[in-house]
């Protein structure tokens, strides 16, 4: 039975609501997800290390618990915020509620709160901390909830060992760095013919030679992109391999900062399916699925090494580039977005024909 629990933010307002999934206290980073649907794919996406998610649809949980639908093993967020979680989901694929699976998993929860009103605080004044708590708030130490900070993150969620993923007709070997992956990027090259070595985040240019690959991948993933340094002088080194390269979220950043580019972190990020981009070649606007909170930092991008080729059609940040001198292109947003459209799942097509598809 669900019982008084709090979300305190680190602005000392606080908001009432009744406990969902596992009882007891967390601090993390609040960021909102505007997604109707993939709560699934939101909840095991790896880029959520260290965050409370709190979901803008009111209604969640509504088609059950279905594992073939998650994007990894391990739930990525710290603890998850809803408004009214359903008791009672429909779908002939569910093998369980939303409830009992954070039980399951100990992951934190809140129910029956605000959650426009969070919202709209995140929106007005950015990102901030937060705990979520079963205890009466007393004497809250603002301190504490103010000094969270996310450590370790891509270390943290990484492959400690690589992986092979094959395919039924393999045309391609394509090596992927491990920085929180989704596995829907690994079903989108399989199904193009690629068999897909899974790396370590810290594996070097001479772990991803020794397969000899055709393509070299870079994965989302959670934290600030300046604070992975020794991926960043990995990459400047994978990079002169002149192997064609593809990278997605983190792995759009980590290219930008290794080619001497910068990135900032975002009033309240990009997250949910419904992100509209422009590709600035075409002209035309994609709706696409977004996950992150910091992005590259359009003027630092050096026009003689590579142009700004997606950008966001709300706020003009920069979602992808193209590099001129090398095989290399990166976007921000999700193609192979599960869930959400697949208007950009082109992008893997380009990746296969850089590699001589």
């Amino acid at each position: 039975m669900s019982k008084k629990a709090y979300l305190i933010l680190e602005n000392g307002q606080c908001f009432e609501g009744q406990t969902l999934g596992a009882v007891g206290e967390v601090i993390g980073e609040i960021v909102f997800t505007t997604g109707m649907t993939g709560y699934l794919e939101t909840l095991t996406d790896q880029s959520y290390y260290g965050q409370i998610v709190l979901q803008t649809f009111p209604l969640i949980g509504n088609y059950g618990i279905i594992p073939s639908d998650f994007e990894s093993e391990f739930i990525g967020a710290s603890a998850y915020i809803v408004k009214y979680p359903c008791e009672n989901p429909s779908n002939f694929r569910s093998e369980g509620e939303l409830d009992e699976f954070l039980k399951k998993r100990n992951i934190i929860g809140l129910s029956h709160i605000d959650t426009r009103a969070v919202t709209k605080i995140i929106r007005e004044y950015g990102v901030m901390n937060g705990k979520i708590t079963d205890k009466k708030p007393e004497n809250i130490d603002l301190e504490e909830i103010k000094n969270y900070k996310i450590k370790n993150a891509v270390e943290s969620v990484s492959v400690k060992e690589v992986i092979e993923y094959k395919c039924v007709n393999p045309k391609y070997k394509v090596a992927l760095l491990d920085f929180g992956l989704k596995r829907n990027i690994v079903r989108e090259l399989t199904k193009r013919g690629c068999n897909v070595w899974v790396f370590p985040y810290n594996s070097t240019v001479e772990d991803i030679k020794s397969i000899n690959p055709d393509g070299i991948m870079l994965s989302n993933g959670p934290g600030d992109p300046s604070e992975n340094y020794i991926i960043i002088e990995n990459v400047k080194e994978i990079i002169n391999t002149n192997i064609p390269m593809f990278g997605i979220c983190l792995g759009h950043q980590i290219l930008a900062l290794a080619h001497g580019f910068r990135t900032h972190k975002l009033k309240y990020g990009h997250r949910g399916a419904n992100q509209p981009v422009k590709d600035l070649i075409s002209g035309r606007v994609y709706i696409s699925s977004q996950n992150h909170g910091y992005a590259v930092t359009s003027e630092s991008i050096d026009k003689d090494v590579a142009d700004q080729w997606f950008v966001n059609v709300n706020d003009k940040t920069c979602e992808g580039v193209i590099y001129k001198n090398s095989p290399i292109f990166s976007v921000q947003f999700h193609p192979e977005a599960c869930g959400g459209p697949h208007d950009t799942a082109f992008l893997f097509d380009k990746f296969i024909e850089s590699m001589g598809g």
